[in-house]
């Protein structure tokens, strides 16, 4: 069943890519105006900076920290790389510790020309090799499975069913789920699988935007709620079902947007969380 419309923005999300073009401050000061209650913040809204003052200022200006983006990419053909990488990941796991964020959304990788079966083998070893870490800093890894469009070099993981057999595979409680209306909308087995990561208790972020038609640009041509073809309340409705109560998180990668004035943009992104979503 459709999830019934939006009333409030208490549970209003916005990830500071979707605004790029804002530093964070000027984020903080923007975001709470436009009725947002939630940030996701990207690594690079916080180079320069100290994760746990950062993290300080964002509390104070009275929204929740929903998580960082991204770690991951864990695939390479060589070793060394394949450590350089975990390596990385335990920073970053450090990194949302200290910024008070309790998840760290996993973009997982892939290496193109290499055969999927061994990409996959080597995030669940990259991610096996960095969850006791992040349980020890009170952080959880979620996985994103993102679009098959993505499989040759941003993640050969690429639905639902493959997030959760790897949930399955790993068996660990800081490992659970992230899952993206833009990346999962097409899958006919999605809403068995919403319902089985629900079961689990893995559903830990739900991401929303929409797929414009036509799309210029596969990755920065994303659409806002309402502009495209996603079923998003039906989407929205099985996800609460499957017991889902946290934020509802607006990742809009746009060139065109990012030229915009931001603040009347997050105006529109208000107004379409209310609508449409």
């Amino acid at each position: 069943m459709p999830a019934a419309a939006l009333t409030d923005t208490s549970k209003l999300c916005v990830h500071t890519i979707t605004t790029k073009p804002l530093s964070l401050d000027e984020a903080l000061e923007a975001y709470p105006r436009a009725g947002v209650r939630g940030i996701t913040v990207w690594r690079q809204a916080l180079e320069g900076r100290n994760p746990a003052a950062s993290g300080k200022r964002i509390r104070e200006a009275g929204l929740s920290i929903v998580s960082l983006c991204r770690g991951g990419f864990f695939p390479a053909r060589e070793a060394s790389r394949r450590q350089a990488a975990i390596d990385e990941n335990r920073r970053i796991v450090d990194e949302a510790a200290a910024l008070g964020a309790p998840l760290v959304v996993l973009v997982c990788g892939a290496v193109p020309g290499q055969p999927l079966g061994e990409s996959r083998a080597q995030i669940r070893d990259g991610i096996a090799a960095v969850a006791d870490h992040a349980r020890a800093c009170g952080v959880k890894l979620a996985v994103e499975p993102l679009h098959p469009m993505y499989a040759d070099d941003r993640s050969a993981i690429n639905t639902l069913r493959q997030a959760n057999d790897l949930c399955e595979a790993l068996d660990h409680p800081a490992v659970g789920v992230a899952a993206d209306v833009y990346h999962l909308w097409w899958d006919p087995e999605l809403e068995a699988q919403i319902a089985r990561c629900g079961r689990a208790g893995r559903l830990w972020a739900f991401h929303i935007c929409d797929w414009k038609t036509p799309t210029e640009d596969l990755l920065n041509d994303r659409g806002l709620m309402g502009e495209g073809c996603i079923d998003l309340r039906g989407i929205r409705g099985w996800v609460e079902a499957a017991g889902f109560g946290g934020f509802n998180e607006v990742e809009v990668f746009s060139n065109r947007r990012w030229k915009l004035d931001q603040r009347a943009y997050l105006e529109e992104i208000r107004k379409a969380y209310l609508e449409r979503a």
